[in-house]
């Protein structure tokens, strides 16, 4: 007979993604994604400025913002799902409001940023890795920063993490010495150095936490990935030889890793080769390899994803969200509890009351318990909480989070929307643009959130780093070369969104040409698509040609705007 016990097991034997489950097309090319805390959300930085978040479940976008005018390089989630912080590669870090699409803030940084994140606890601080610069732990409330002491001056090659409840920080640098800082006072706490098997040092690429349990990995350049238990590095103490759990590695093509992480529950490691779109996945206990998942050949690898609570993973590669999950079998004995799957057929005996309309074998005592069990009350109003949503030192869901996004509904034909102003006062008025693309008072909302007045709000701090060179390029631009990453950027000049706004004649041939796209939905369609902060209206034909034409494509300057009018 099936018990609950046996289901699970069935269903949920590896907790590991078996094979592709589909891809999410951002129609920018995507460059770094993250989930939120609770995997309903996932954020994808894009190469021309916009942060497009998916709505993971029903996987469509729930809201595009048109964060920066360069690249986006990291992305982070706030503890409770209503912020964004982001970098891009022109330096600057910025705080959102995912639900609005504002910008709360920003800082200027003299070099460019590997990576940024969000402390896991207090809403209030932010690590900055900078290029060579020692990494900076920000306060947003103040605007102020604390640059983090280093083991080595010369060295300022230095990656830097939270640990999972971000207590402590972790810091590596290229000689292979990990520093563990009290958040608060940045006083050591425990250090030691990585080596290798001939006592060499191994440069430190990147320090990845689990969720859950108290284990960290350190992704280093002599390719192999050592896992830790972080409570013995404290026990070790200041220049500590600890001694890795596991070490892992591609023994056979030696294949140096881009990116790491653990799964939601912090039994699995995925590392993803820096040499292909290819995905290895370790069982950490035991350390073994359980499953190499190949993307498609000949593309490179920028980033890999863990769902937080269910064995999916996203990467990036060739500017596409990949997502890999569990190859999902129906079992329709589930649906029948006394059900017994057979190996082959066995002849029944059917007992004699089988059929009967009144069971007459039935003992009085069973009677009573059914009986006993219809008038017991049972309780539908009591919501228990989601036992993966919460952590081990809480009891309760943060139920103030941010889950989800609300989405508008797309309207077919704007200009006969009822609740919208007149057609004249379309011409007329001062915000033509937003009057003809439709919408009520979700567009009237819109340039509050796109427009000028809103975004000069958000206050722009000058982070000053001492003898930090200002002239260093992002890898992810360096690597293309510089030309190229001039080229990028000349789509979408700062002031385009200022100069659409200033031609009053502008909805007309918007309206003539409107037939030669056909099934495309136009601006003003709300938050979810190109909505709140996602661009509107404004964006006319160009934002409808980057839909049309260029989807999943590096688009050409002259079809980068960032004011996308829709979403196919």
């Amino acid at each position: 007979m099936w018990t609950h016990m046996d289901l699970h097991a069935e269903s949920f034997g590896q907790n590991y993604p078996e094979e592709a489950d589909g891809t999410l097309d951002c129609i920018s090319m995507a460059l770094t994604c993250t989930f939120n805390r609770w995997g309903t959300l996932l954020a994808v930085g894009c190469n021309d400025g916009r942060i497009v978040i998916w709505d993971f479940l029903t996987r469509g976008i729930a809201k595009i913002i048109s964060a920066h005018i360069h690249p986006v390089c990291s992305l982070c989630w706030s503890r409770d799902g209503h912020k964004l912080v982001s970098a891009s590669t022109d330096n600057i870090v910025s705080q959102w409001d995912v639900l609005t699409g504002d910008c709360d803030q920003r800082f200027r940084f003299p070099s460019p940023i590997l990576k940024l994140q969000c402390h896991p606890r207090d809403m209030d601080k932010v690590l900055v890795c900078p290029m060579k610069s020692a990494p900076v732990l920000l306060t947003l409330s103040d605007s102020k920063h604390v640059v983090l002491p280093v083991d080595d001056d010369s060295d300022l090659n230095v990656v830097a993490a939270f640990d999972r409840r971000g207590e402590y920080i972790y810091t590596g640098n290229a000689k292979g010495k990990i520093l563990v800082l009290n958040t608060n006072t940045q006083e050591l706490v425990a250090s030691f150095r990585v080596t290798t098997g001939t006592s060499n040092t191994t440069a430190i690429k990147s320090i990845e936490f689990a969720r859950k349990g108290s284990c960290f990995l350190i992704n280093t350049a002599d390719r192999i990935i050592r896992v830790y238990d972080g409570r013995e590095i404290l026990t070790c103490g200041r220049d500590g030889e600890p001694e890795p759990m596991q070490k892992l590695q591609d023994l056979v093509n030696r294949t140096p890793w881009k990116r790491c992480c653990f799964s939601g529950d912090g039994e699995y490691i995925v590392a993803g080769s820096a040499r292909q779109h290819a995905l290895y996945i370790w069982e950490k206990s035991i350390g073994n390899l359980v499953k190499i998942l190949h993307g498609t050949r000949g593309e490179l690898l920028l980033d890999v994803a863990w769902h937080p609570v269910r064995p999916i993973i996203a990467s990036i590669s060739s500017g596409v969200v990949s997502i890999w999950a569990q190859n999902q079998v129906e079992n329709w004995s589930a649906f029948a509890p006394d059900f017994k799957e057979l190996d082959e057929n066995v002849e029944y005996e059917e007992r004699e009351s089988e059929f009967d309309i009144e069971d007459e074998d039935k003992s009085e005592p069973e009677q009573t318990g059914a009986d006993a069990a219809e008038d017991e009350e049972v309780d539908v109003t009591t919501v228990d909480p989601i036992v993966a949503f919460c952590s081990s030192d809480e009891e309760l869901e943060d139920y103030k989070a941010l889950l989800y996004l609300p989405i508008a509904p797309e309207v077919e034909d704007p200009e006969e929307n009822p609740f919208g102003p007149p057609p004249d006062s379309s011409v007329q008025g001062s915000a033509p643009e937003e009057a003809v693309a439709g919408g009520g008072d979700k567009k009237q909302r819109q340039p509050s959130s796109e427009g000028g007045p809103a975004k000069k709000k958000a206050r722009t701090t000058t982070i000053e780093l001492q003898g930090v060179p200002s002239d260093e390029v992002h890898p992810l631009l360096g690597v293309k070369g510089d030309g190229k990453s001039k080229k990028k950027t000349a789509g979408r000049p700062k002031g385009s969104k200022g100069k659409d706004k200033d031609f009053p004649f502008r909805p007309k041939p918007y309206r003539g040409e409107r037939p030669s796209f056909p099934g495309e939905v136009l601006g003003g369609s709300g938050p979810g698509v190109g909505g709140v902060g996602g661009g509107g209206g404004v964006g006319g034909m160009k934002g409808r040609a980057e839909g049309g034409l260029a989807t999943g494509s590096l688009v050409t300057p002259s079809y980068k705007q960032h004011d996308i009018g829709g979403m196919d």
